[in-house]
């Protein structure tokens, strides 16, 4: 129940992120948003953290700020796997990247 609980939380996100973040859109409608919930969460458990193991000099070099951009390539990928959902470019991805991981870590600490 608690992990249909934080998926739930997690397609709030990204619908609020949608309507947030101008050039990011869900033409595909609400299977889109559903779909790019489970592939966000699928790359946030299993590359991600592989990713900021092999890019942790780099993010110790920028102070951190490499941290994001790689959340926004993530961002971005999962955009690009899901079909209905778009991201006009790296300035949305990357908006729309920090929205969505503030959305998804308030929802999941209110839940």
């Amino acid at each position: 129940m608690h992990t249909i609980l934080r998926y739930l939380g997690t397609v709030a996100a990204v619908l609020i992120t949608v309507y947030l973040v101008p050039g990011i859109s869900a033409p595909g409608g609400w299977i889109s948003i559903f779909l790019l919930a489970l592939v966000w969460s699928a790359i946030s458990l299993v590359i991600k953290p592989v990713l900021q193991i092999l890019a942790l000099p780099i993010t110790i070099l920028t102070f951190g700020i490499f941290s994001l951009i790689l959340n926004a390539l993530l961002f971005w990928l999962a955009a690009a796997i899901v079909p209905g959902f778009t991201v006009s470019g790296f300035l949305s991805a990357f908006l729309g990247a920090i929205v969505l991981s503030i959305l998804t870590w308030l929802i999941h600490a209110a839940l």
